[in-house]
């Protein structure tokens, strides 16, 4: 029985096969580090965005403008601590002296997670001058 020359050269050689292995391993390994990424960059967005919606959740509820007056809160809210400072606006630009029926005031809203995550929010409420 004679072999042609195309039969005997028929088929993949075990180096051929061991390097189709690899690279197919090595796309395997790259697509499991780009999902392990995007899980954990999924968790990191899902956390923050729940610190925000706290934050303005508790924006919400602050006292009307005409009940807001500087100093602190604080309280806790579904396992989020919050604060919220209020003081006068300083700014170079307001002169106190000119007559206005509106005084600014500066509001920070912190808010820190179950796990210690920071949020702050920076923000000017107005509130009506008093009338005395």
């Amino acid at each position: 029985m004679q072999f042609s020359s195309r039969q005997a050269t028929a088929g993949f050689t075990l180096i051929e096969v061991l390097i189709a292995l690899a690279i197919v391993a090595i796309c395997l390994v790259s697509i499991g580090s780009v999902i392990g990424t995007s899980v954990r960059s999924t968790g990191v967005l899902e956390r923050h965005t729940a610190l925000v919606e706290t934050a303005r959740a508790i924006e919400t509820g602050l006292p009307d403008r005409s009940q807001l007056v500087p100093g602190d809160l604080s309280g806790d809210f579904s396992g989020y601590r919050w604060r919220v400072d209020v003081s006068p606006f300083a700014a170079g630009t307001i002169d106190s002296r000119l007559p206005s029926r509106w005084v600014p005031q500066a509001v920070v809203i912190s808010v820190t997670s179950p796990t210690g995550a920071t949020l702050k929010i920076d923000t000017v409420r107005l509130r009506r001058r008093d009338a005395g």
